[in-house]
Formats: C-alpha cells, structure tokens, sequence
C-alpha cells in the first residue's frame, strides 16, 4: 500500500490558482474573501518552514471585467490590453492580504522562451531563487501582455509545470474546480471514480481528461495531466486537488480527497540526469588535483581550481570537466562565458569582479548544475 501523501512534508511547493477560482466568471471581480483565505494557508506554510511560489492565473478575467469587455471571445490585443490591467490588480490584492504576515510578493512574467532559451532560463532561475532566499514569496503569470498566440503557453498548468521544474521544486499544487483526475468526466457519468495515485501517467491515464469546462480558464483536467508529466519527468510530485472551497492548502493537508502523480526520482537526481543525458558540450574545464578531489565529493568547481579553458561557450553552456591528464571527471553548466572564465581561472573568488567589473557567481559551476560522469 502506497503511504499516504501530505502536502506539509514538501520543502519547497509550486500552487498554480486558476482563473475560475481566482475571478469571478460574470464580472471579472476578485474573490477577495477566498483569496483571503489561501492567503492564510500561504502564510502557515511558510511559518512552517516551507517556500512558496505562487503561478496565478486570473490577469485576463479581471481586466476584461474592469475594461467592460463582454463578448465571451476576445481578440489577442484585446487580451493583452486586458491583461496589461489584470496584472496590477491581481499583484495587488495577493500583496495586501499577504502584507498582516509580513510576507513580501514579488510578480515574475514569463513567456515560453524565458524557459526554453538557456541565458533567459538561468536569468528567471537565479531571480526565483534570489527572491526565495531573501523570503519573498515569487507571484508567476504569462506575460500575456506580450506573448503572441504562436509564443505561449497557453494555459498556466504547464507554465507551473515549468516553474516547478526550474525552481527544483519538490511539490506541485494544481487547484482546481474538481478533486482530481476521475476515470471519466464525473459531469457526465456519475459512476466515474476518483483515481488517488498515479504512478505512471501512461496513454489510458491521458485519455481520461476532459476538456475545460470553465468560462474563464484556458486550462482542462487534459492540460493538468499534461503539467504532471512535465513536472513529474523533473523529480516534482503532482497534486490536484479541489480549490473552490475556503483554506484550500489547510483542506488538502487535512486529507480532502486528491489526486496525486508521483515522481519515480528527487528534483536533483532528474536535474543531474538532465544535464548528463541532453546536454551537448560546448567546450571543457581542466582542473588540478584538489578541484578533482572536491568535484568528486560533491562540491561546486572554484576559479582557484581551473587549469585551462578550451572551446568557445557562452554563460548557461554545458561543458565537460576533466582532470590535468583529461580524464572526464563530469558535465556541468558554466556560470562563465570561455572568456570570462579564462580571465578568472586561478583566481580566488573574491577577486572576479575586480577582475571582471561586476560580480559573478562565486562558483564557475555549481554544485546543482553539475553531474559526475
């Protein structure tokens, strides 16, 4: 029997919060009161010790409603006008009921290149965990202001799928207007059942999303499946689970009917095999003796233990690591260009921006971004 899955066990957690709990369907207006309370259960997570990334839908539904636009479909520049006044609105309100617990948001627009285009990845990754460190709770949408039909995501599943996958997250939160994935739309058959874990998303697990059903969202139970399988390939479990009632994140943790996709492997062990089984090599790192030693005890590689560069690589480029004999040692991503590496290989890490003019990394590959070989 599968030990039973509390959301308060997670260290770092991802909870994407839909259009259709988020606004309301007529008018566009906030569900303050609701908001309220997933603002509470935010705040006991994080006194519990755990980080919080907020992706919220919502930008569109809201400005549409204060804008007065009314027709069910709207054209792309209408959504993007939209959505250009949904965002101020909906920061806000997350950052007033979020301000009586001393927690600080900060509002993050990605566009599908922000995850797939290496520098921009990297760029939106030490944002995230820059604003993580310093306790901020990050607030994620699409840049729907500026992201064309061709450019998106098209519904924010897959976009907290992403973000869990480039925050190393260990938990994803789908809140939903349904309590997980059934084995056949329970809008139309009543014999459905809910199905609690999944531990393959196989074809037979695809083919029992539906289609959306809310007037407001872009996002079905077809795209939550999706978002699993992109988050769950990263080392990050999945839950879906009901969002429509009060305290949703309390509700869960107190053991609310769910459904929850397991991942096979820890966000780190499916990062490190990322790296070591996708990544083509853009050029190589020779290293002394004591960088070799500490390389293979798990430490990041230093400027101090750099012999030489080779190859020509750009910040965010894979590269091999290997030994003064050129034995591979690993495959790691440069926190350098080659040229930038080449001026402060053998330096102590104090000294690169005196070298460099600003301030770098103190590692030329951390730690995280570097599989043995």
């Amino acid at each position: 029997m599968t030990k039973q899955m509390n959301v308060k066990e997670f260290r770092r957690v991802v909870i994407k919060v839909g259009s259709s709990l988020l606004a309301d369907g007529s008018k566009g207006e906030i569900r303050r009161e609701w908001l309220s309370s997933l603002a509470k259960d935010i705040a006991d997570f994080r006194a519990g010790g755990r980080e919080v990334i907020l992706v919220s839908s919502g930008a569109i539904a809201v400005g549409r409603g204060h804008l007065g636009m009314r027709r069910r479909i709207l054209k792309l520049e209408e959504k993007q006008a939209a959505a250009a006044v949904g965002q101020i609105r909906l920061a806000y309100a997350y950052q007033e009921l979020l301000r009586p617990y001393q927690l600080t948001v900060a509002q993050l627009l990605l566009t599908i290149g922000d995850t797939e285009q290496r520098r921009r990845y990297l760029n939106a990754r030490n944002t995230m965990e820059t604003l993580l460190r310093f306790g901020a709770v990050p607030l994620v949408n699409e840049n729907d202001t500026v992201a064309t039909e061709e450019i998106r995501f098209g519904d924010n599943d897959r976009l907290a799928a992403r973000v869990a996958e480039m925050a190393s997250a260990d938990l994803l939160v789908l809140l939903s207007d349904i309590d997980g994935l059934y084995t056949a739309d329970p809008h139309l058959n009543p014999s459905a059942e809910r199905i609690e874990m999944v531990h393959e998303i196989t074809r037979e697990i695809e083919g029992m999303a539906g289609a959306s059903k809310s007037d407001v969202g872009s996002g079905g139970m077809a795209t939550k499946v999706q978002a699993a399988k992109i988050a769950v390939n990263a080392g990050c479990h999945v839950v879906i689970a009901a969002g429509n009632t009060q305290h949703p994140l309390s509700t869960l943790s107190d053991g609310a009917s769910c459904t929850w996709f397991l991942a096979p492997q820890s966000p780190m062990t499916a990062r490190k095999s990322w790296i070591a089984n996708n990544l083509k090599p853009s050029g190589r790192l020779a290293v002394d003796e004591g960088a070799r030693d500490a390389i293979l005890a798990g430490k990041s590689l230093l400027p101090p233990g750099v012999l030489a560069v080779y190859g020509n690589f750009e910040r965010g480029d894979p590269v091999i690591v290997e030994d003064g004999d050129g034995c591979e040692i690993g495959l790691g991503i440069s926190a350098y260009s080659a040229a930038d590496a080449q001026r402060i290989l053998g330096h102590k890490s104090g000294e690169i921006a005196k070298i460099l003019g600003y301030r770098g990394r103190e590692e030329m590959i951390h730690r995280d971004d570097l599989a043995l070989s």
